[in-house]
């Protein structure tokens, strides 16, 4: 089992990545949480993996920090709960939020994400009360840092947000009135894609 990556990030497709290993190019699904701290293509990047084997295909997902790799691992344990949906919850909210809506049982933000209706997000909750008791002692991810001045906006930021958008279970015509509603000028797709899940979340 693969449990950890180091490479070179050559391709950025969100959720989707491509990363170079001794000449093997690795495909790697990644939560929003940790495609806003990747660094620029062609860069060193290290991520934690979690594998998994189906009878059709190996798949890898990838995180920045293990801490998200085990809030990921919490989300599959659940009944009903895919990879991709985890992704999905990963990408509305990060961990922390995560927690605090477990510990106040906040149904409010969970049933914005798509695929998680008003009785899954309440049974999400009830089942993962107990699993997040311990995560209350456990380290706040650092914050993340933008860079002072916005790397020029790429023609396809604006389409390639509305991808990561619909890939991650958004309906196309919300996820392009999400992108649309932002003044876009100078951001990259990762920021473009942060904002318009503030918005929609």
């Amino acid at each position: 089992m693969i449990g950890r990556l180091s490479g070179t990030l050559l391709e950025k497709q969100p959720p989707h990545l491509l990363i170079d290993v001794a000449g093997v190019g690795y495909e790697v699904d990644v939560p929003m949480s940790t495609l806003y701290r990747l660094p620029a293509l062609n860069n060193p990047l290290t991520l934690h993996i979690h594998m998994v084997v189906r009878e059709d295909a190996q798949l890898l997902y990838g995180f920045y920090e293990k801490r998200e790799r085990e809030l990921f691992r919490e989300l599959i344990r659940l009944n009903g709960v895919g990879p991709k949906l985890a992704l999905t919850l990963m990408s509305g909210l990060d961990v922390d939020d995560l927690v605090r809506c477990v510990q106040a049982q906040d149904t409010s933000a969970l049933v914005k994400i798509p695929g998680v209706g008003k009785k899954t997000a309440e049974r999400l909750l009830v089942e993962l009360k107990d699993r997040f008791k311990a995560w209350e002692a456990l380290p706040q991810m650092a914050p993340l840092v933008l860079p002072s001045q916005p790397e020029p906006l790429p023609a396809s930021a604006e389409s390639d947000a509305v991808a990561a958008l619909v890939a991650l279970g958004f309906k196309p015509q919300e996820a392009s009135k999400a992108v649309g509603r932002i003044n876009g000028e100078g951001l990259s797709s990762e920021e473009l894609i942060r904002q318009a899940l503030k918005g929609m979340v």
